[in-house]
């Protein structure tokens, strides 16, 4: 999508903070962090919200999961929180699907 601030990170044509990269997804750093460690996980195929994943975005969700436990794993981080947020009253303010991932400091419940 043209308009999308995460597809223009993807194809690079926008700066921001990588901290990993593949085939299916990338990681940055989110510019509001609610913790020591906050990043999103982002995957490079577009889809707006959960509520538009389609049966055939099974391997989609759960790269986007298995990527944050991975990126979590090789950071050391043991105890860490994964959000989704899904539509704008839910937070969501970026419509790219997308799952922060929070480490750093105690996480309280419940979070809203």
């Amino acid at each position: 999508m043209s308009d999308c601030i995460f597809c223009k990170m993807i194809e690079k044509k926008m700066p921001c903070k990588i901290e990993h990269e593949d085939d299916d997804l990338i990681a940055i750093r989110d510019i509001h962090p609610q913790a020591p460690a906050h990043l999103l996980v982002i995957p490079k195929k577009h889809v707006a919200s959960v509520s538009d994943l389609k049966e055939t975005d099974r391997d989609l969700i759960g790269q986007v999961l298995i990527g944050a436990k991975n990126i979590a794993q090789k950071k050391g981080w043991k105890h860490y929180r994964l959000v989704l947020n899904n539509g704008e009253e839910a937070g969501q303010s970026v419509f790219h699907i997308h799952c922060h991932l929070l480490s750093g400091r105690p996480m309280l419940w419940p979070p809203g």
